[in-house]
């Protein structure tokens, strides 16, 4: 069983959404790849629209762990990546990822997010990867 903590040193900016600092130790490690809005049959959820693809990115993340017998609380870190990054893509990202999937909201974990120009398909607009620890 893996030992994982949250903390956030004083000196830092309090977070919002996420940890500064997770450790953990003894556990299997879980390399999730980046997942994005594509459903199981192979076609994008919600073209154009950040919300319904973060919505889909996280259904897809929430999957992928779920095959290595992890949940969302398993994870200890996290990369995000946003075509288009402004503040209402923002806005929309985090409520997606508070609404969470089937009842597991994103909990907060040493996270990084990156706008970019564009990801690997040409209407994807959210992707997320993850390292995970059971």
């Amino acid at each position: 069983m893996a030992n994982i903590e949250h903390i956030n040193p004083r000196g830092l900016a309090e977070p919002h959404g996420y940890t500064h600092v997770v450790t953990a130790a003894g556990g299997t490690t879980i390399y999730i790849a980046g997942q994005g809005a594509y459903d199981q049959n192979n076609r994008l959820v919600g073209a154009g629209d950040h919300y319904a693809q973060t919505k889909q990115a996280y259904r897809n993340l929430c999957a992928a762990l779920a095959g290595a017998g992890a949940t969302p609380a398993n994870i200890v870190k996290s990369t995000i990546y946003v075509v288009g990054l402004t503040d209402a893509a923002l806005g929309d990202f985090a409520k997606a990822m508070e609404e969470g999937w089937d009842g597991q909201p994103m909990p907060p974990t040493a996270a990084t997010l990156v706008g970019v120009e564009r990801l690997a398909y040409q209407d994807m607009l959210v992707e997320i990867d993850a390292i995970a620890m059971v």
